[in-house]
């Protein structure tokens, strides 16, 4: 059986992971009303990645004998006041994800919750990546800042593929 604090705090990301799905699918509606289909494209691809990080912790709840526990997810409220500004908040919050996921495997491994480390790893490392994509997108934004519409093609081209990960 898992650790209560442990499983708790992965209870609560499934819900901070949902929300990432929702805030970067209101970037991606924030994207299309400024016709920018391929930046509106390359969000809607995030939050499914999103989507299947809360199914990826549900899941091993699950597998552990845990009651999984849905909250609801909050309304995203951030406005953007250039299309630069999206691109800057989604760098933000996944720093925040980083920390969250940070905090859930230090407690893991204060707990001594081996197993729950090890289904962390993979979680810390892909924040890796969620940090470096966010951050290139505003570096690419600031270099092509007058050719908006070159970015724009190239993100329309990402295409959604399903993360493995070995529960």
């Amino acid at each position: 059986m898992l650790n209560k604090k442990v499983s708790d705090l992965l209870n609560v990301q499934i819900n901070k992971e949902m929300f990432s799905a929702y805030l970067y699918l209101d970037i991606a509606n924030y994207y299309t009303f400024k016709g920018l289909d391929g930046f509106a494209n390359w969000f809607t691809v995030q939050a499914k990645e999103e989507m299947d990080h809360a199914i990826f912790f549900m899941t091993y709840l699950q597998n552990n004998n845990v009651e999984v526990v849905l909250e609801a997810i909050a309304k995203p409220t951030m406005s953007y006041d250039s299309l630069k500004k999206p691109l800057e908040e989604a760098f933000k919050h996944e720093e925040y994800i980083t920390a969250s996921i940070n905090s859930i495997y230090e407690e893991a491994v204060n707990q001594k919750e081996y197993r729950t480390v090890q289904f962390l790893q993979w979680f810390v490392k892909e924040q890796i990546e969620e940090e470096k994509n966010s951050q290139d997108l505003i570096q690419k934004y600031d270099l092509l800042e007058n050719v908006i519409y070159m970015l724009d093609k190239e993100l329309a081209l990402r295409v959604y593929m399903v993360p493995s990960l070995v529960l």
